[in-house]
């Protein structure tokens, strides 16, 4: 009996032992763990922001999509009553009773909608996750079939249809570079997304557009609740008072998207005639920047090609993304803000300002262009050089020219010699120091700061830059091609069109912007537009002063308003009768100033099809404009990859522009 006592004892040592442990040693986790079985945090969705034009146009909206749901735990228990709605809902909405084989590795990677398995596959995931959870079974059907679904709700109990929000673009492609479109959260920013309560495989966000880059302002707040659940998932109460949603905030855009039409109707347009008279695909891609000097309102841009971000509404499609991405002309890139080119003669604006600044030569004297200069290309003072040739896109020169008339033929060896200096002539040419300061005073160099993903900076060159990058010093020949907007100059659309407001608007540079206002969900404004001045060029001390050595001084200029005045003058006769006076480029119906330009380039596709031949290379057409000349309202740009001389392709596009703009804003105005 001892022996029965002590085992006795040793049992109910190991009982309380064990109780011990469970309620006092690990009671909380326990309990922490109870409460979490119990428990469930059910994230409610919100309502995504809408996005309107300048005129309330709507550009991006939410319209319903229907999903056929089951819920594993309300369908019936017979086999019969299951097997009889498996096979109604399958001829309704043509998805198969069995297909596939459901194994362990097929169930961990199922995802709804875009499944290979059948209707009876998914339940029984769905019963084995989570019964009393509805799970999808097809989604998008259409609003006649879900009302067939919904009749049969008494027939077919555990079957219904959830009502989701999507994104809908009733513009599409007219505006898709602008807008974007949404995606689902990426892995690699899931832990960001979900700390702001968003919800991985359910919620979508921005990926490309305004719809990436006003994230937070349209994506709103989800909603949260509290629930008791038992075993098998069903809700049995709330634990809390529910969290309602907060709506995202609606945007009110810039652009209008009547010019927008006109400006991609009209690049497209030439672009496609060109290509048809040259019998061969000249142009590929381009970009129109259109907009107010003096507010920076970007009333138009386009980007082509591009893409139909209705196509990535609900999914985005495996095969379409994949054939964009492989398109060697890139549709997803933004060729506007994010495509770096050389700007040629368009540059030639910023030389134009720096000399006169600087004083290299004042407005009345003359400056001898030939059709071509030989010069002595040294990369180091001391050396003996080697002669290098430079020439005019006029090889028979343009004769004695002032500082207009410079301006207006776009005579490449008068800024070959105001820029780099020549023999006694110009003695000091303005430098790539000192060119740098006034590129860069105008806008060239940096991001705009503009509300679209992947703007680049372009390159404003100079000697410390070469040597790291390029492995050798900085040449005389570099800077007199440089002056000329060629060689390592790189520049994007939004930046030239930064440049000739900057100019356009009395030397003040605006802040480009397509956000024009911010409401709530009642319509009441929440954030109103505010023009910003980035800087005045006038007034702002943002010129680096250099010693004769090329040494900055610290000591900081501005821009006198007179050189300002002298450069638009210069660019009206560009117009009037300069590069641009043809009618098909100058004869808009608001008087214009503007510039055109033809750069030669030699990127990867044309040394592809062994284009790059010295003394031939391609170029890309630019020009750029403003109206009315003396009080401008709108200015654009336009930019046609490969498209040849710059006031033959370009200029149309951009008076096209001009005169749409004149018939929108003042269709009963007399020319």
């Amino acid at each position: 009996m001892r022996v029965v006592y002590i085992l006795i004892a040793v049992v109910f040592a190991i009982f309380v032992f064990r109780l011990f442990d469970l309620m006092i040693t690990n009671g909380e986790s326990f309990l922490d763990r109870a409460e979490e079985n119990r428990t469930r945090n059910i994230s409610v969705p919100t309502s995504r922001g809408l996005i309107y034009d300048r005129n309330g146009f709507v550009l991006a909206r939410n319209v319903a999509s229907y999903n056929v749901i089951i819920t594993p735990a309300l369908l019936p228990t017979s086999d019969g009553g299951l097997q009889n709605i498996y096979r109604e809902l399958s001829e309704v909405i043509d998805v198969p009773i069995s297909m596939g084989t459901l194994d362990e590795t097929t169930a961990k990677n199922f995802s709804p909608c875009v499944t290979p398995l059948g209707i009876q596959q998914i339940v029984e995931i769905g019963d084995t996750n989570s019964p009393y959870s509805p799970i999808q079974i097809k989604c998008n059907i259409d609003e006649t079939t879900a009302r067939v679904i919904v009749g049969k709700s008494a027939d077919w109990p555990g079957v219904d249809v959830e009502v989701v929000s999507i994104r809908d673009y009733p513009t599409g492609e007219l505006t898709s570079e602008v807008i974007g479109f949404l995606g689902p959260i990426p892995a690699v920013e899931q832990e960001y997304y979900e700390s702001l309560g968003f919800v991985a495989n359910r919620d979508k966000v921005g990926y490309a557009g305004v719809e990436w880059s006003l994230q937070e302002i349209l994506g709103g707040t989800n909603g949260q609740r509290v629930v008791e659940v038992d075993v098998a998932g069903k809700i049995l109460r709330d634990l809390e008072t529910p969290i309602d949603p907060i709506p995202g905030s609606s945007v009110k855009l810039t652009i209008d998207t009547r010019l927008q039409a006109a400006a991609k109707a009209t690049l497209e347009g030439e672009m496609r005639f060109w290509n048809t008279y040259l019998n061969t695909t000249r142009s590929s891609n381009g970009a129109v920047v259109a907009l107010n000097p003096k507010t920076g309102e970007v009333l138009a841009l386009v980007s082509y090609p591009t893409f139909e971000n209705n196509r990535m509404a609900r999914v985005i499609p495996s095969y379409y993304y994949e054939q964009l991405t492989k398109d060697a002309h890139r549709p997803l890139f933004n060729h506007a803000v994010s495509a770096e080119h050389p700007p040629g003669s368009v540059f030639k604006m910023a030389s134009a300002i720096g000399i006169l600044n600087e004083g290299i030569i004042s407005p009345t004297d003359t400056v001898d262009c030939p059709g071509k200069i030989s010069v002595v290309q040294k990369f180091l003072a001391n050396e003996t050089g080697t002669t290098r040739d430079f020439v005019c896109w006029n090889r028979e020169g343009h004769n004695d020219l002032d500082f207009l008339h410079g301006v207006a033929e776009s005579c490449n060896v008068f800024f070959y010699k105001v820029t780099g200096g020549y023999q006694n002539e110009v003695p000091e040419g303005l430098g790539i120091w000192r060119l740098g300061e006034y590129a860069r005073a105008l806008g060239y160099g940096a991001r705009s700061g503009i509300e679209l993903p992947g703007e680049s900076s372009g390159l404003i060159p100079d000697p410390n830059w070469k040597r790291v990058n390029v492995g050798e010093n900085w040449s005389s020949g570099d800077t007199y091609i440089a002056g000329v907007g060629q060689g390592y100059v790189l520049a994007t659309v939004i930046q030239v069109a930064m440049s000739f407001s900057t100019l356009a608007n009395d030397g003040v540079l605006m802040q480009p912007t397509l956000v024009y206002e911010v409401v709530d969900e009642q319509g009441n404004v929440i954030q109103p537009f505010e023009p910003r001045v980035k800087w005045d060029i006038t007034k702002d001390p943002l010129i680096q002063v250099y010693d004769q050595n090329n040494f900055p001084t610290g000591e900081y200029r501005t821009v006198e308003p007179w050189v300002i005045e002298m450069a638009k003058e210069g660019m009206r006769m560009v117009v009037t009768e300069g590069t641009a006076k043809d009618p098909l480029v100058g004869n808009t119906k608001m008087p214009s100033a503007g510039k055109t330009g033809t750069a030669e380039y030699c990127d990867n596709l044309a040394q592809e099809q062994n284009r790059c031949t010295f003394g031939n290379w391609p170029t890309h057409a630019w020009y750029a404009a403003y109206a009315p000349y003396h009080d401008p309202e709108i200015l654009v740009v336009a930019f046609v990859y490969n498209g040849g001389e710059g006031a033959a392709v370009a200029g149309p596009v951009v008076r096209k522009i001009l005169d749409a703009y004149h018939g929108i804003y003042y269709p009963d105005a007399t020319p």
